[in-house]
């Protein structure tokens, strides 16, 4: 056989097995590009996309080495009118669980897709929870096929959480405020989203618990206790921002006289008079004089003394 001769058959094989894997590929005998039996999917889903599902391999949905990471079926169901388009069908059917903002799908059977997953730990009170309630989708909040999620990062998630909570975007700008602009403190920090023992979703099972957990110097114990503080430090502060110093919701003397009731020179009306029961002078605002240049340790005091000064958080 002549040299010219080798070469055209073996020319003639390459183009046949060019044309068989071409139809092995497209009978669905391409091979996975990011998760376990994904050829099905991916043969026409790619990077191009305008949503581009090659990035699940970044994220831990896409990590190949753990055993528990799923197939695209495994949350998007089998879809097989998907794949595979019915004769009568004037266009491609949507997946069987679809999670996109023009989804058909109910939120309640996307949510359950997560949560076969995502149940416990700090998701084991999401059935109930305001969020829940309130007909809320997991990928309203999560990105799940991106990279960087959003809602996972203290610099970005507050501004998902103000797609909604419209009024806390307003607060944080205010002059007192806590550091959420600067990434240093995000609404996580405070707030379980996925459903809370507690109220107004919060951490931890109460309002002082939560913030306790940075303002540990104001837990106590004390021996006199300023009473607000032991129930709920929203009394006093707006924990969003404030116009006021220190996130107080009204300034001094004003706030303190919402429970400070006449009777005493607690509660009376600011003026130059002099109460006869304790022989103190009034608070006197025009020389901007407030309740706190005589009571210092408002979040609670240790002073032995049993006296009614005392008691009431003089240092």
């Amino acid at each position: 056989m002549s040299k010219t001769s080798r070469m055209v058959i073996v020319g003639l094989f390459a183009v046949l097995g060019f044309v068989a894997n071409v139809h092995a590929a497209t009978e669905g005998g391409a091979r996975d590009k990011v998760l376990k039996g994904d050829q099905v999917c991916t043969r026409c889903h790619d990077g191009t996309e305008s949503y581009p599902v090659f990035d699940i391999g970044k994220t831990k949905h896409g990590t190949v080495a753990d055993g528990r990471t799923g197939s695209c079926t495994a949350c998007h169901g089998a879809s097989e009118t998907h794949i595979r388009i019915p004769e009568d069908a004037t266009e491609r059917p949507q997946p069987t669980v679809s999670f996109g903002a023009k989804s058909k799908t109910p939120v309640a059977e996307r949510n359950a897709q997560c949560l076969n997953c995502h149940s416990g730990a700090k998701r084991m009170l999401w059935q109930g929870s305001t969020h829940e309630q309130e007909d809320l989708a997991c990928t309203s909040c999560h990105q799940v096929h991106a990279q960087h999620d959003k809602v996972r990062d203290k610099q970005t998630q507050p501004e998902k959480c103000f797609t909604c909570h419209k009024d806390k975007r307003n607060e944080i700008n205010k002059a007192s405020r806590h550091p959420i602009k600067e990434g240093k403190v995000a609404c996580s920090d405070c707030h379980n989203p996925h459903g809370s023992a507690g109220p107004k979703l919060m951490a931890r099972d109460t309002v002082i618990d939560t913030c306790y957990a940075c303002h540990a110097e104001k837990r106590g114990p004390f021996l006199w206790n300023h009473q607000p503080v032991t129930e709920d430090c929203a009394i006093c502060h707006n924990p969003h921002g404030s116009s006021n110093a220190r996130l107080l919701k009204q300034s001094m003397p004003f706030l303190c006289q919402e429970c400070h009731e006449p009777g005493s020179h607690q509660g009376i009306a600011p003026s130059s008079r002099t109460n006869a029961s304790l022989a103190l002078p009034q608070p006197d605002i025009a020389s901007a004089r407030q309740c706190v240049n005589c009571h210092t340790n408002l979040h609670g005091g240790n002073s032995p003394l049993n006296s009614s000064v005392n008691r009431s958080l003089v240092r």
